[in-house]
């Protein structure tokens, strides 16, 4: 049963900017790591951000450093992934996840493993040249 709910994907060309949306339960939320990963078409995941919802430590993969941004909405139970200045190469599916874990370092590891605790269904962004 999937309890992540994802929204704000979409179409942009190159330059724009969109804002995902993860809302999870409070027990999902709470205390964990949460965040996403991506997959282009015949490319492997690829972990893009993290944030330990407990104490707002983040984590972002190098290619999104200084455009993206992941916060968090603690009374909503929500995490949020700012995507500016956005690239062709950054056109794939966009999934939420959880992990009942609290190093954000661990998160492409987890990635790689497959071995988070919640997916989403996932969110397409799309963004043309």
């Amino acid at each position: 049963q999937v309890h992540l709910v994802e929204s704000g994907g979409g179409s942009v060309q190159t330059g724009g900017s969109l804002r995902l949306s993860c809302a999870a339960p409070a027990w999902t939320y709470s205390n964990n790591l949460m965040g996403w990963f991506r997959q282009a078409p015949g490319k492997e995941r690829e972990a893009v951000a993290a944030i330990y919802t407990g104490s707002g430590t983040t984590y972002y993969t190098d290619s999104v450093k200084g455009r993206f941004t992941i916060s968090r909405d603690k009374d909503k139970f929500t995490v949020y992934l700012q995507m500016n200045s956005l690239t062709p190469e950054d056109t794939a599916m966009y999934y939420c996840a959880a992990a009942y874990r609290t190093q954000v370092e661990v998160w492409p590891k987890l990635i790689l493993e497959n071995a988070l605790d919640q997916t989403g269904q996932g969110t397409l962004v799309n963004v043309s040249s």
